[in-house]
C-alpha cells in the first residue's frame, strides 16, 4: 500500500486508541465483535429466515453470500496481500482482544458482516435491511477500536462484502432460473 496510506491508517488507530476507547464503552464493542465472529449472528439470522417458507430463499442468498466472502477474502486475499496485523507494526497500539492468528487485510468480520447484510438490505423490508446494515457497520468499527484492524482494510471488507451479496444475489436468481422457480425466487419485501 501507498506509504500516506499506511501512516494515514496509523494515525486513526492511534486516536481511536487515545481519544476514543473509555472502560465505560469496552465491553459493548467486543460483545459487538463477537457478534461477527464466525459470521455467528449471520448464520443465526440465516437460519432463522429457513422457518417461514417466503424468506427461505433469502436465507439460501445470505447463506451464498458468506460462502462467498469466506472464499474471496478469507481463503484468498488474505493469504495472497498477507497484511501483518497493525498492533505489529503500529507502535503504541494495543489491542483490547486476543491477537487474531490470520492477516489483516481485508477484514473477515466487515466483509462477512456486510455480505449479509446487503442481501438482507436487498431482499427483505427495509425495517429489516437497514437495521442489519447498521449492524454490519457496527462490527467494522468495532475491529478498529478494538485495535485488530487496520482502516482500510474494514473499507475494502465492507467493498467486497457487498460485492459478495451482489454475487450472491445473481447467482441464486441464475439458479432460479435454470430450474424454473424464477417466481419464488423474488423479493422478500411484501
Amino acid at each position: 500500500m501507498a506509504e500516506w496510506i499506511t501512516e494515514l491508517d496509523g494515525y486513526i488507530l492511534l486516536f481511536i486508541q487515545e481519544a476514543i476507547r473509555n472502560p465505560a464503552l469496552t465491553p459493548a464493542v467486543i460483545a459487538i465483535t463477537v457478534l461477527g465472529n464466525g459470521a455467528v449472528i449471520w448464520i443465526l439470522l440465516s437460519m432463522g429466515l429457513l422457518l417461514p417458507r417466503r424468506t427461505r430463499r433469502t436465507a439460501l442468498t445470505c447463506a451464498v453470500a458468506l460462502l462467498v466472502s469466506l472464499l474471496i477474502n478469507n481463503a484468498g486475499l488474505k493469504n495472497i496481500v498477507g497484511r501483518i496485523r497493525p498492533y505489529d507494526t503500529i507502535p503504541g497500539l494495543v489491542p483490547l482482544i486476543a491477537r487474531p492468528w490470520d492477516y489483516s487485510f481485508p477484514s473477515g468480520h466487515t466483509a462477512s458482516s456486510f455480505a449479509a447484510a446487503w442481501v438482507l438490505w436487498h431482499r427483505l423490508p427495509k425495517r429489516f435491511g437497514i437495521p442489519a446494515l447498521a449492524l454490519a457497520g457496527l462490527i467494522g468499527l468495532s475491529r478498529l477500536y478494538l485495535g485488530v484492524h487496520y482502516p482500510t482494510d474494514v473499507i475494502f471488507g465492507a467493498i467486497s462484502g457487498i460485492g459478495c451479496g451482489c454475487i450472491a444475489c445473481l447467482l441464486v436468481r441464475i439458479l432460479a432460473q435454470r430450474t424454473g422457480r424464477l417466481r419464488d425466487m423474488e423479493s422478500d419485501r411484501k
